[in-house]
């Protein structure tokens, strides 16, 4: 079997790049004919179409990279067969979708989107997100590597930290983070909140308003934003030098540093929905929040076919959750009970690292899409 995959590579530290590089990897192991490509670069796309002749090209993105995914490698008479992420409503391609033999998606939820929207379910897969439990593994405070990362960010020994890492905080339930941390302050030890996040304009946006909150909430001194680009290289020691992961996301199709941070044996919190009900088990390898709040939208715009520079409203009915936020008091009840009970952070790191290596290894991934293709597409 001759696989191109296409994702952004050479893979750049973000969820969509690191989805298809561990695939790649995956299957390189596995002794496959693999290659991967920029998914934006037609021409070299089209240099492998002509002389690697792959049987299948898998690509990841969401419904709006289906062009690149899908449409191109079509125009050469290619197998395409894309791995999607959702963004709470798919606005378009249906008819595309509805075409091809096979979709692959990184979670339950996912397929739920695309089916509720009007895609035939028969159509779709569930394929998880691998991760690289090598790499991610369970690592002494004392690691120097690991004492590094809490000095740089001016943590101390004694002083519990809370993690949020993603593009922004507030995405990854940062607000609600807290908002619940405000409620236990003085109630638990000593702590500080780091939320990680990228460099870009909506995050500067962002971070003013989740600072301005944390000032409203009186915990703007125990709470630490760093705006920076780091490498996969480093995330290993990040999550290692936490405590407590926290991670109750308000839009979350698989939630890749929540899977990480268990591969680290890590206490996660999560919120009870979308794609952590199939990552996280409640009580056993984390504790999930209910759901307090669902974003529901009567109405979207969405770029006109004919003209990009113009947008096109679609009413939708019934309305769609398009977003969740996370129950506060549950994310305090939580947080609190990990804070004061190291037995209890220990045991769910320990579960959840055992879960993650049966469950989302890359390797188990990539034979796993080995075994789809065969059986959906007679590919072998």
């Amino acid at each position: 079997m001759r696989v191109l995959l296409l994702y952004d590579y050479p893979p750049s530290p973000s969820g969509l790049s690191t989805q298809g590089d561990l695939l790649y990897k995956g299957l390189i192991e596995l002794g496959i004919d693999a290659r991967a490509v920029h998914v934006q670069s037609d021409l070299e796309k089209e240099w492998y179409y002509r002389w690697f002749k792959p049987d299948v090209v898998v690509g990841t993105g969401y419904w709006g990279h289906l062009p690149d995914l899908v449409i191109h490698p079509q125009k050469y008479g290619i197998c395409a067969v894309p791995w999607l992420v959702a963004d709470g409503y798919i606005a378009n391609h249906q008819d595309l979708l509805n075409s091809l033999p096979l979709i692959l998606v990184t979670s339950n939820w996912v397929k739920e989107m695309y089916v509720r929207d009007g895609v035939n379910a028969d159509l779709i897969e569930v394929l998880p997100v691998g991760c690289d439990t090598d790499s991610f593994v369970p690592l002494s405070k004392d690691d120097p590597k690991v004492r590094a990362v809490r000095d740089s960010l001016g943590i101390l020994p004694e002083q519990l930290m809370i993690l949020t890492a993603g593009g922004d905080a507030a995405s990854k339930g940062g607000q609600e983070v807290m908002k619940a941390l405000a409620k236990i302050n003085g109630e638990v030890p000593d702590w500080r909140y780091v939320c990680k996040v990228w460099p870009q304009p909506r995050t500067q946006v962002q971070n003013q308003a989740d600072l301005e909150l944390a000032g409203q909430l009186g915990i703007e001194e125990k709470l630490c934003f760093t705006t920076s680009i780091t490498s996969r290289n480093f995330m290993p020691y990040l999550l290692a030098a936490c405590d407590i992961y926290a991670g109750p996301s308000r839009l979350e199709g698989f939630g890749m540093i929540q899977v990480e941070a268990c591969a680290c044996e890590k206490p996660v919190i999560g919120i009870k929905a979308m794609g952590m009900l199939d990552t996280l088990i409640h009580n056993k390898t984390a504790l999930l929040a209910e759901v307090g709040m669902q974003i529901v939208v009567s109405e979207v715009s969405i770029p006109d076919s004919s003209d990009p520079e113009k947008t096109v409203k679609i009413v939708l009915n019934p309305p769609r959750t398009v977003d969740y936020r996370a129950d506060v008091e549950d994310i305090a009840a939580h947080l609190k009970n990990l804070m004061l009970n190291k037995d209890l952070r220990l045991s769910l790191g320990k579960a959840a690292r055992k879960h993650v290596v049966e469950h989302f290894n890359y390797r188990l991934v990539a034979k796993r899409f080995l075994e789809i293709i065969e059986e959906r597409l007679k590919i072998t």
